[in-house]
């Protein structure tokens, strides 16, 4: 399955322990992770803000996401999709990556459960998922 995961599902995969970090490594274990220089971006920022990171740690994260995933440039998506406008290039990373899946925590693309046919779910909902996906296969 081609996935994108939003920058707070990525902060979480790699800033903390848990079913973020347990997601992040079934994706690139078992399926294709898609992202967006924008979703690298935003990752790298709140990994040395938020997370308190050192830069050099953060630039080994995203050096090591962009040799093992696809990067996309995000099409444009109609300003009305969604309420929140940081949003758009979100979507338009999951549709210009051809996704069959977004994850996100994000309760303003949660809200709208999908779009252009591609599901939006939580990492939870994500996670049990491809763990159903590969035991179905």
């Amino acid at each position: 399955m081609r996935i994108v995961l939003d920058a707070n599902v990525l902060l979480a995969g790699f800033g903390t322990r848990g079913l973020c970090e347990a997601l992040v490594a079934t994706c690139l274990e078992s399926h294709e992770l898609v992202l967006s220089q924008h979703l690298l971006t935003e990752t790298r920022r709140y990994l040395t803000t938020k997370f308190k990171m050192p830069a050099a740690r953060a630039d080994e994260i995203l050096t090591f996401l962009r040799e093992h995933a696809e990067i996309v440039t995000p099409v444009n998506i109609p300003t009305d999709a969604c309420r929140d406008a940081d949003d758009l290039a979100v979507l338009g990373t999951a549709v210009a990556g051809r996704a069959d899946l977004l994850a996100s925590g994000d309760k303003d693309l949660l809200v709208l459960n999908e779009y252009a046919g591609i599901p939006i779910l939580t990492p939870r909902m994500c996670y049990e998922r491809l763990h159903l996906y590969a035991f179905e296969a």
